[in-house]
């Protein structure tokens, strides 16, 4: 599907966080198109779903889930889809996404996103929640390749091989988060621009753009996701030579957590448009997910 803004309108959003709640409702920066939400953190109501209602008055908004734990070899909690469900009624979102990971296993709970091993088994297991979630939803939603900081023994299957067949096999679409695939890249000694030729970019709908951190672990140099700082040169030119195979597509700064004043994240914002517009000549903008 086409991005349902007029040419004029800009093609980034940023993530929605508490600390700017108040002053994007004020301002209304023409800067951003959208916002994305982890619809999380409204679940219960109260001050957040208050401002979010009335931010969605200002932007349209995509919900990035955080809690669905889709790799788990179990089904996803219908408590979970159900309160997800809601919030997708009360404020259409452009588009819903979830992580190529898992975080829960029975009643344990794990405030991370785990990596899977890349076997059939583990897509099997995969494919069938994100099905699941697709029919509960009404929805086609996006998978996000996760940030790694090990690689499983008994892999069988390359990573971006593993995102293609995620999409083939269920009808999502990907999330392809340029930051993530800069970070392990780096930790695993591979090269990010093969992986990017390898990804099918026909069913990427969305792209993450973030900052990462650098830790020393003895003489190795470590990269950690941790979205708190500005993005670095070389993630920049990964996501030009993405665009360059891809043609345009809506795509998100992230930064969850040292929070900086509203207008670094436009900044970063500004900088995303102007890639787009310099590197891509079409016109139209993809959300290939948006229902």
């Amino acid at each position: 599907m086409q991005w349902p803004f007029p040419d004029s309108a800009h093609p980034v959003g940023i993530g929605l966080r508490s600390a700017h709640y108040q002053e994007i409702i004020e301002l209304k920066p023409s800067s951003i198109g959208w916002l994305e939400i982890h619809p999380e953190n409204y679940f219960g109501g109260g001050a957040a779903r208050h401002y979010l209602s009335q931010l969605r008055q200002l932007y349209p908004v995509s919900f990035h889930c955080v809690g669905l734990s889709l790799g788990s070899a179990e089904p996803v909690s219908q408590n979970h889809l159900e309160k997800i469900k809601e919030l997708i009624e009360l404020y259409d979102p452009l588009c819903i996404s979830d992580h190529a990971a898992w975080s829960a296993s029975g009643n344990a709970h794990l405030n991370d996103l785990l990596p899977l091993p890349y076997t059939p088994e583990s897509l099997d297991w995969l494919c069938r929640n994100v099905d699941r979630t697709q029919d509960i939803f009404g929805r086609v939603i996006l998978i996000e390749n996760p940030s790694t900081y090990l690689m499983y023994k008994d892999n069988v299957m390359s990573e971006p091989d593993f995102m293609n067949a995620i999409a083939r096999k269920t009808g999502c679409g990907i999330l392809l988060d340029v930051n993530n695939i800069y970070v392990q890249s780096h930790n695993h000694g591979l090269d990010p621009y093969a992986y990017i030729d390898a990804i099918d970019m026909g069913h990427v709908g969305e792209i993450h753009l973030a900052g990462h951190t650098r830790r020393q672990a003895g003489n190795e140099t470590l990269l950690i996701d941790t979205h708190n700082r500005r993005i670095c040169a070389d993630v920049w030119d990964l996501y030009r030579y993405t665009l360059e195979r891809s043609g345009e597509i809506m795509t998100l700064i992230e930064w969850d957590q040292d929070y900086p004043p509203l207008h670094t994240l436009l900044d970063e914002a500004e900088k995303a448009y102007a890639i787009l517009r310099q590197t891509c000549s079409r016109e139209e903008i993809r959300c290939d997910n948006a229902a």
